[in-house]
């Protein structure tokens, strides 16, 4: 008789800690969209759906059985301790971990890569992944120091782009650039003090080139020997009277700046 693999894997409420997905190489994803994605991916071992839900997810149900993902009723509130939304989505998959090696992000060949350098924020590395996910980055990379891929509100906030491009994990962010480097990309750190305006570079065809943007922590910024591994520190102009742009607001603008300086090359 032969054993049933299922028994080895833990229950879905052992991951809402990172220590047990880190361990199981695992992770949860809550929500149609990011679900679907996850199902269309691949990246679905089991799926956990409110019986109450069930007809409104029907085609969740659909993907995941053409799969042959197993799909599980749970009730609401044991779908709930799955989840730190205030309404819990109905729908909840265990996912595989789907990061990839620093290569595989930063490549030659790529046109856009962006690295979040300590970003600590889920909600801003998540909305990072979507943004370079919807202006059409090659790659994403969260440095050493930087939140979890697979913290929940990081998978939340990417609302099912992380599933869409790689996005890898852990390194060092000289060993990001000097990487980017040699697959022939220059690097633009994004920084609220840097010497070069985002308008101006735009102007004069700069960002048309093949770019690495590293975008900072939150609190502190971009520290100088940070910039110092930078081509170019720039800030983005603003006209109005606030201080200053959130982190993902900042990121947005400099992807789609790019993206679009390069699309128009």
């Amino acid at each position: 008789m032969h054993a049933d693999p299922s028994r080895d894997r833990p229950g879905p409420g052992r991951l809402t800690r990172r220590k047990e997905r880190e361990a199981a190489g695992l992770f949860l994803a809550e929500g149609p969209q990011a679900v679907r994605e996850a199902l269309r991916a691949g990246a679905v071992t089991d799926l956990y759906v409110e019986p109450a839900a069930s007809a409104r997810l029907a085609d969740l149900r659909t993907l995941a059985l053409e799969a042959g993902v197993r799909v599980s009723p749970l009730a609401g509130r044991d779908l709930a301790a799955l989840t730190d939304t205030v309404t819990p989505q109905g729908v909840v998959a265990v996912c595989r971990r789907v990061d990839v090696g620093l290569g595989q992000a930063v490549r030659p060949g790529a046109q856009l890569v962006v690295c979040c350098a300590q970003v600590r924020d889920p909600g801003n590395a998540g909305t990072v992944v979507r943004c370079a996910d919807a202006f059409g980055a090659d790659g994403v990379v969260l440095s050493t120091g930087s939140v979890e891929l697979t913290n929940p509100k990081t998978v939340r906030a990417s609302v099912g782009s992380l599933f869409h491009l790689p996005v890898s994990v852990g390194a060092d962010l000289a060993e990001v650039v000097a990487t980017a480097r040699a697959a022939g990309l220059q690097v633009l750190a994004a920084d609220g003090s840097g010497e070069d305006d985002l308008a101006s570079l735009s102007s004069s065809g700069v960002l048309a080139a093949p770019t690495l943007w590293v975008f900072g922590n939150e609190a502190w910024g971009m520290p100088e020997q940070d910039r110092a591994l930078a081509d170019r520190v720039v800030r983005v102009p603003l006209y109005g009277a606030a201080e200053s742009l959130n982190l993902a607001t900042a990121a947005a603008v400099c992807l789609w700046t790019s993206a679009s300086a390069q699309r128009a090359a």
